[in-house]
């Protein structure tokens, strides 16, 4: 009987337990991209649509790109995280060079691939691949430009109020003369009250 008693008790206990624990997200639905998101106090994917959107409205308009004779081919290397966050500087800088190819008026030559082109101009040399169709070194076209820059904040918190400030720099540099060619920031603050236990 008593250890009849003391598994109830146990299974009691468990129940009340998973009762009060962290519950999963188990039902959900498709929201809209473009609807601003502030679920909390840290860099979102609505900072990254505005920052990208104004940033490379202003590059298009810069004289390097909206006057040039010829199509600039443009590499994006790194973008520089200076906040306290862990943020995906990558996929920034991915966006900056997607709104940037949706424009037309900018060629793109891809850092990443570089040792994947390697890899299959050996093979391709190799003597598997037909003379005709083998691609080689020699043939690629040189970057006119490269983009990179660098993602800062400054956070402050007094009493309940928080403010989240943040600013993306990014610079268009010419590789011939390594001079710059384009920059331009923005910036970015939300603010935030921090909520009262129980309401």
């Amino acid at each position: 009987m008593k250890t009849k008693l003391m598994l109830s008790a146990v299974v009691v206990s468990m129940m009340a337990l998973s009762a009060c624990g962290p519950q999963a997200f188990v039902k959900g639905q498709y929201d809209d991209v473009d609807r601003e998101n502030n679920l909390n106090d840290q860099w979102s994917e609505t900072d990254m649509q505005k920052a990208v959107h104004d940033l490379v409205a202003s590059a298009l308009n810069s004289p390097s790109l909206s006057q040039a004779k010829k199509m600039p081919v443009v590499m994006v290397t790194n973008l520089q995280n200076k906040t306290s966050e862990h943020i995906d500087t990558q996929s920034i800088m991915d966006m900056v060079r997607v709104e940037l190819m949706k424009s037309g008026r900018v060629g793109f030559i891809d850092k990443e691939a570089r040792e994947d082109i390697s890899s299959e101009y050996d093979y391709q040399n190799s003597g598997k691949v037909s003379k005709e169709t083998a691609k080689g070194p020699g043939g690629q076209i040189g970057a006119d430009y490269i983009i990179n820059g660098r993602l800062d904040s400054i956070v402050q918190e007094v009493g309940k109020d928080k403010s989240v400030y943040y600013k993306l720099t990014l610079n268009l540099t010419n590789l011939k003369t390594s001079m710059i060619s384009w920059s331009d920031q923005k910036q970015i603050r939300k603010t935030y009250k921090k909520k009262t236990i129980g309401l």
